[in-house]
């Protein structure tokens, strides 16, 4: 398959798409990143890399980080995770209280706000430094040693996260946050300012392509039971409330942030990473959310 071609194609034919989202200027630094950019990279099992356009540039990688914040929480608990979070779509916006007043404090699945912060709470408990072990952890599954946080998107993040700050406070009213709120908030925003390239992200998703075996080193990390579920997690629940139209579109599980980067696999064949900073209503990347329905379109391979 000529995988060049095709990426080229659809960088042509997402190009128009430029000026019709907005960047994520509630958060006030992500409100900086230059708008007209798109970057696409494909990483196939076998170890053959395809970049196109900005697929160099750094960006803040923001809840796509809680795929793998959530993938080192169920190596330490195994199926005890689950007591503390669900896993149904939410089909309400990612940062909802309304929701989880109504279900008493166990956020619907762990990748939207309030179940990533239980996440978070996890590597607290469990780690003398949290941040540390994170970044370890994404260096590990990137390969690469220069992974770090943006300082300043963390600390936007830090002053002006007032519905994050009401969902840690209500979770720790409902006994599901063990440790400190304002501790646990400080490792969510750093979390989310991981900055990647497209190249190092869809690198650092070749572990949930691999069946939980990290490739670089050959280290299993996930069981095979354990990666088909984080899989299928992140197929329902990977996009806010655009999940279902993500899977009928696209076909793959993956993750998406309003740092305008969507993270992607085919379990067993690739792993893929897009980022453009313009998003749609429901928090997506436009440019990102078409390029990936033209490319399982083009290539005919998704899960389905």
């Amino acid at each position: 398959m000529d995988y060049p071609q095709i990426i080229t194609q659809i960088a042509t034919q997402v190009n128009p798409l430029f000026g019709q989202g907005k960047v994520a200027d509630y958060i006030p630094e992500l409100g900086k990143v230059p708008p007209e950019q798109f970057g696409f990279c494909l990483h196939l099992n076998d170890g053959q890399v395809f970049a196109h356009g900005h697929s160099g540039v750094k960006f803040s990688i923001q809840s796509i980080s809680k795929v793998f914040t959530l993938s080192l929480a169920f190596q330490l608990m195994g199926e005890d995770l689950w007591k503390r979070v669900g896993v149904e779509p939410s089909g309400t916006a990612f940062n909802s209280l309304m929701q989880l007043e109504y279900e008493k404090g166990i956020p619907r699945n762990p990748l939207i706000n309030a179940g990533a912060l239980v996440v978070t709470d996890i590597l607290v408990s469990a780690f003398q430094d949290p941040k540390a072990e994170i970044l370890r952890y994404l260096r590990l599954l990137t390969g690469n040693d220069c992974i770090q946080f943006n300082a300043s998107v963390a600390q936007s993040e830090r002053n002006s996260g007032y519905r994050n700050y009401a969902l840690g406070y209500f979770l720790k009213s409902f006994g599901n946050l063990h440790n400190d709120v304002e501790q646990v908030l400080d490792v969510y925003f750093h979390q989310c300012a991981v900055e990647m390239t497209c190249v190092e992200l869809a690198a650092a998703m070749q572990l949930f392509s691999h069946h939980g075996v990290e490739p670089h080193s050959g280290q299993r990390l996930l069981t095979m039971s354990q990666t088909k579920r984080l899989n299928a997690v992140m197929q329902t629940c990977g996009f806010y409330d655009e999940a279902g139209e993500f899977t009928f579109a696209v076909g793959l599980p993956g993750k998406s942030g309003v740092g305008g980067g969507i993270a992607a696999l085919l379990p067993g064949q690739y792993s893929l990473a897009v980022w453009s900073p313009e998003l749609n209503k429901k928090g997506n990347s436009v440019l990102g959310m078409k390029a990936l329905e033209l490319f399982t379109t083009l290539t005919g391979r998704s899960v389905f």
